[in-house]
């Protein structure tokens, strides 16, 4: 049995430095680099991006990286597992089998994708047979939103990325896998771990869960003592050293800036964490009140002590769909009387929507640089605010109002207070507003399928 395993995260959003999976292959010794692209609202991007080119899909960063680090990988004998594949995880497969070709690798690498969380051609049938897919927000059934879904996607576990890694695959890229799993899944791989083994795998959630976010786990975005971070512009990403028994250490390559300490982990623990007690995947619950954090030499941390439960009959579903139109438009004023000047921007804009006969389901005004992060916590502005922008975004059912809505900002610049600026960027955008819909199916009605193939010429 491996004794170790060191699991390297190099992308925690798609937008992430895309120097870092680079630097964690090549700055020091690692076993597996996960790579993870995906959020809610960009499984509805790449909807899109497919429904316009149904070549596309995917996470584009993600083949030219693999392309790049192809060599090191075989020659390091590190693998590769990410959710990069988005809605088209057939592209994105294709794509990387030509990045090997490339690479000169014809023979040597075998490449495993992981499908069947796409749901979005099967709603009409799951609804049919009585699956309501009901908001778990307000309760409502799926049916209302059901023409207006833009995607639809199941989370699932970690069995088929331990089945690929087992067929000998070097990359195994998948759609809307969960998050965690994407790190508990090589443990589980590496160390043979029962599927039933609850703490064991609770371990290797919350490894997951730290590990997902790149390097918001070593300093990155981080309020405890965040001026004395060392180094954010060579920050290091974290690393997973996880063991047979389920504990394991968070660190980072030596060299690299930021900080690994338990302050710092804590806080990356308590990110988007939900019920404490109860953090579910789709392999197991974890306990967060079990968790252990201990000092394990400088930029190490040592995680131990997670109890855990067993896995939901249900999977959770991200659903997204299309909810209206929107627009945002911004003036900046400047002393003296800034806020004065933005206040009075605001209600002869709003009296002016309304002498259209405009409606909107909402008008939002925030006066950034003073209320904005804040809000009703702000307080009084000061007196003496060198500069504040005025902020206004609207939010309608139809696209109609919007548009009228960015043609009445300008007019404001020759018409309303003086001392205004900040209009260069020209006139707003109008925006199609992407809603989500968290829901829950039954567990038996999502059959992830796999793929390996070995590169050939």
């Amino acid at each position: 049995m491996t004794r170790s395993l060191r699991i390297a995260c190099g992308q925690g959003f798609w937008g992430d430095r895309l120097d870092a999976p680079v630097e964690q292959v090549r700055r020091g010794p690692i076993d597996v680099l996960m790579l993870d692209y995906l959020a809610e609202v960009t499984m509805s991007i790449l909807q899109k991006q497919k429904a316009r080119d149904p070549s596309q899909g995917y996470a584009r960063d993600f083949v030219p990286l693999l392309e790049e680090i192809f060599p090191d990988l075989v020659e390091k004998d590190v693998r590769v597992v990410s959710n990069a594949g988005g809605v088209n995880v057939a592209s994105c497969r294709e794509g990387l089998l030509e990045a090997a070709r490339a690479a000169g690798l014809t023979g040597k690498v075998r490449v495993a994708s992981v499908t069947g969380d796409d749901l979005l051609e099967r709603l009409d049938d799951l609804i049919a047979r009585g699956h309501r897919l009901e908001n778990l927000d307000d309760g409502r059934p799926l049916e209302d939103v059901l023409e207006r879904v833009e995607s639809a996607n199941a989370y699932i576990g970690a069995a088929p990325i331990v089945e690929a890694l087992g067929r000998g695959a070097r990359v195994v890229v998948t759609g809307r896998s969960t998050d965690t799993a994407l790190t508990y899944a090589p443990m589980i791989h590496a160390f043979g771990w029962a599927w039933d083994d609850w703490e064991r795998i609770a371990h290797g959630i919350v490894a997951g869960h730290i590990n997902e976010c790149g390097a918001q786990a070593t300093g990155g975005n981080c309020l405890v003592d965040w001026q004395s971070i060392p180094d954010l512009a060579d920050i290091g990403y974290p690393i997973i050293e996880a063991t047979p028994e389920g504990p394991f250490v968070v660190t980072k390559h030596a060299g690299t800036g930021g900080r690994v300490d338990p302050e710092v982990v804590k806080e990356q623990i308590v990110y988007e964490m939900g019920d404490p007690r109860r953090y579910v995947t789709p392999d197991g619950v974890a306990d967060f009140t079990t968790i252990r954090l201990s000092a394990d030499g400088p930029d190490r941390v040592r995680v131990s002590g997670v109890n855990g439960g067993p896995r939901t009959e249900q999977l959770k579903v991200s659903i997204s769909y299309r909810a209206g139109y929107k627009a945002v438009g911004t003036l900046v004023y400047a002393w003296p009387d800034a806020v004065a000047k933005a206040r009075r921007a605001d209600q002869v804009l709003r009296r002016r929507l309304e002498r259209l006969g405009l409606s909107f389901d909402e008008i939002r005004t925030e006066f950034v640089g003073w209320n904005a992060t804040h809000g009703g916590l702000a307080g009084p502005p000061p007196p003496d605010l060198p500069e504040v922008e005025l902020r206004v975004a609207v939010i309608a059912a139809e696209r109609a109002p919007v548009e009228r809505f960015t043609r009445e900002i300008a007019p404001l610049v020759l018409s309303g207070p003086p001392g205004v600026t900040g209009f260069a960027g020209g006139r707003p955008r109008v925006q199609e507003v992407v809603a989500y819909w968290p829901a829950l199916l039954d567990r038996g009605e999502v059959e992830p399928g796999l793929q390996v193939e070995v590169v050939e010429a």
